[in-house]
């Protein structure tokens, strides 16, 4: 009987007659999903076993392009962004895809000439974008003008995002306002949005105020309303539910599997809830089932080294206290770790809001969710008691001279003061559209570059990612090796390892291990060596093979090099052989004074050739961390010895950059 009651609900469920209302939805599993949960690892060929089985679904629209895709994509997975696109076209030829578009950022970390602009939205149409989510990270829809431009050319649809923030707990401050999105609104249906997205990045949207807030959008504005909200404070679910009785025409979820933590709201779930009512989605929860059974089995086990199974809790309720996204989090954790800084966390969480509210109380969303975390991580690690802001990044001084927009508030005038204290584009910031002051970039790319970009889609990844965009298309031309950490993982190789982790939990591995009994003897040409870990050293010896001759190096001829530079603070080490036995310290410093990363990082680029002249406080090297740049001035006066990176080398913290 039981089955038979659970049988007529599934067919109810399935072949129940059509809503008068259904609200639509937009799936986000193969953009914002991983990119919420597992750091936009997600790579095509484990999207294609599902895309023809999303395609069958019924959603409004699905994302699967845009945000950090391109960036982690070109960088981190060797693959073309273009192609993801074309790929997944060709499986998925019913539901119309969906982008994000940081507007004049477009998928990239600054503003971007318009003739850039004008290229990467014309592209992205003819590679099989249809919706372009765009949004402005200041609200500031100057921002908009040349992108919006291309979408309409292209015939494709615009859809205009309000960054949504608090300036009080619930919505009612006195920033953001009611008032503020109202406005926005009518702002962004003037331009012609064909619909209007509520982006709530933080999950910081209440439900009540949901309800309130698309009430009063749907009588100030013809446009369909669109809903967009991380689950991180755990209230997005319930913030759906009730926008959806306030009229929301469009919601955004994703496929359990790729749901709650700080990606969004499942789907499952709110059919099942709708099931029946004048808003049913007319969703089949039996192909759900099946998408995320694949998922579940063929997808994520090769992903879950990346998710972060460190809390148990999935919401974080702090997020309600710094606003600041799941990703921006991560970001800012792994960062501090990398440095040796993660009992700094408490004092970042602290110093946010502050930095926040000095830069004009701007929305925590890409870009400025890092301008301001990593402004505050440079706080946190650097300012003393009498100065603060004593290491400005350069998408900070970039912000304060208006290159990014108008802050909803006035930025601090003594920290915009002191940010464009030698700026080089001017000290007086502009109030004009900031496009307007960037000279074109193409045909400056294109010269750049030369030959390595063989079409406009291979020059517009360089034109925005110099650095990282090069070194891809020398991968994807075959110019250099493709190196084993870009490289996919099977599923084989995750079982095998798998395999191995359960033997030796079992102890099976230990048990089977023999002691060599066969060990050569050592000969008269083993050495002895210190090996310095961190502050722990180990003497190991190494006995050389073959007949190759030892030879014997003089200290003073590496003097310089980044080798001996590094132990110079262990000099307190715990063996005194060991200090003994590694003058090579103090020569490195009769030879000249090393310039050390504070920070791991990417180098971008040296700023000074060895041979040239510098003044202590000359800029040496631009370093990038969390994607923003951190230029970095000389301790002292001297002349550039020796530089020992090149653009595009990652950098531990403590590396010896240069030597002066």
């Amino acid at each position: 009987m039981n089955n038979d009651v659970v049988m007529t609900a599934m067919n109810y469920a399935n072949d129940r007659p059509a809503a008068k209302n259904p609200v639509k939805i937009m799936d986000l599993s193969l953009r914002d999903g991983h990119q919420s949960l597992f750091a936009t690892r997600g790579r095509t060929e484990d999207m294609i076993p599902v895309a023809e089985m999303i395609d069958d679904i019924g959603f409004w629209a699905v994302e699967t392009w845009g945000g950090a895709t391109f960036d982690t994509m070109h960088r981190f997975l060797n693959e073309d962004p273009w192609e993801r696109l074309r790929t997944l076209k060709r499986y998925i030829k019913k539901t119309p895809f969906s982008m994000l578009l940081r507007a004049q950022n477009l998928v990239g970390y600054r503003n971007y000439a318009d003739d850039v602009a004008t290229a990467f939205v014309d592209r992205a149409a003819e590679n099989g974008m249809d919706i372009f989510r765009t949004f402005d990270a200041l609200n500031d829809y100057r921002n908009f003008e040349t992108v919006v431009k291309q979408i309409k050319k292209s015939g494709k649809h615009f859809q205009g995002c309000m960054c949504y923030t608090l300036t009080e707990p619930r919505l009612g401050g006195d920033v953001y306002s009611l008032e503020y999105y109202i406005g926005k609104a009518k702002e962004l249906e003037a331009m012609g949005a064909d619909s209007i997205c509520i982006k709530d990045m933080a999950g910081l949207i209440a439900p009540y105020d949901a309800y309130e807030l698309v009430k009063a959008l749907k009588a100030a504005v013809k446009a369909p309303i669109h809903l967009h909200s991380h689950f991180t404070s755990g209230m997005a679910s319930m913030s759906h539910l009730k926008a959806i009785e306030a009229g929301v025409d469009i919601v955004d979820t994703c496929m359990t599997p790729y749901a709650y933590r700080t990606s969004h709201p499942a789907i499952e779930p709110l059919v099942m809830t709708l099931l029946g009512t004048n808003r049913d989605t007319g969703f089949d929860i039996r192909k759900l089932a099946a998408i995320n059974e694949v998922l579940e089995k063929q997808v994520l086990p090769k992903y879950k080294h990346l998710l972060d199974d460190s809390k148990v809790s999935i919401i974080d309720i702090n997020v309600l206290l710094h606003q600041t996204p799941g990703g921006m989090l991560s970001n800012l954790v792994s960062q501090l770790r990398e440095m040796d800084a993660l009992d700094k966390i408490d004092e970042v969480y602290k110093e946010l809001p502050r930095v926040r509210k000095d830069l004009g109380q701007i929305p925590l969303v890409t870009p400025t969710s890092q301008i301001v975390g990593v402004q505050t991580v440079n706080n946190v690690l650097n300012d003393t008691p009498g100065e603060r802001y004593k290491m400005i990044t350069g998408q900070v001084k970039d912000l304060c001279y208006g290159l990014y927009g108008k802050t909803a508030v006035p930025i601090d005038a003594e920290l915009q003061k002191r940010a464009l204290k030698g700026y080089a584009r001017g000290e007086e910031p502009i109030t004009c559209r900031p496009a307007e002051v960037l000279e074109p970039e193409l045909a400056k790319a294109k010269a750049e570059i030369g030959d390595l970009a063989v079409d406009m889609d291979d020059l517009l990844i360089y034109a925005q990612f110099p650095v990282t965009g090069k070194k891809f298309l020398e991968w994807k031309y075959g110019r250099a090796e493709v190196p084993a950490s870009v490289k996919p993982i099977t599923l084989e190789s995750v079982k095998k390892q798998d395999a191995l982790i359960k033997k030796a939990k079992a102890g099976e591995l230990v048990e089977k291990t023999e002691k060599k009994t066969d060990l050569p003897a050592k000969s008269e040409r083993a050495r002895s060596f210190n090996v310095f870990l961190d502050d722990e050293y180990f003497s190991v010896e190494v006995d050389p093979t073959g007949d190759v001759p030892i030879v014997a190096t003089p200290r003073a001829a590496v003097a310089a090099s980044p080798a001996p530079v590094a132990p110079a603070p262990r000099a307190a080490a715990p063996a005194p052989k060991a200090v003994a036995a590694a003058p090579a310290p103090a020569a490195a410093v009769a030879q000249g004074t090393p310039m050390l990363a504070p920070m791991p990082g990417m180098i971008i680029r040296y700023q000074k050739n060895p041979g040239d002249a510098v003044s202590k406080g000359d800029a040496v090297v631009v370093l990038e961390a969390m994607k923003m740049e951190n230029t970095l001035v000389a301790p002292c006066d001297g002349v550039i010895k020796t530089i020992q990176f090149k653009s595009g080398d990652t950098v531990a913290k403590g590396a010896t950059l240069c030597i002066i």
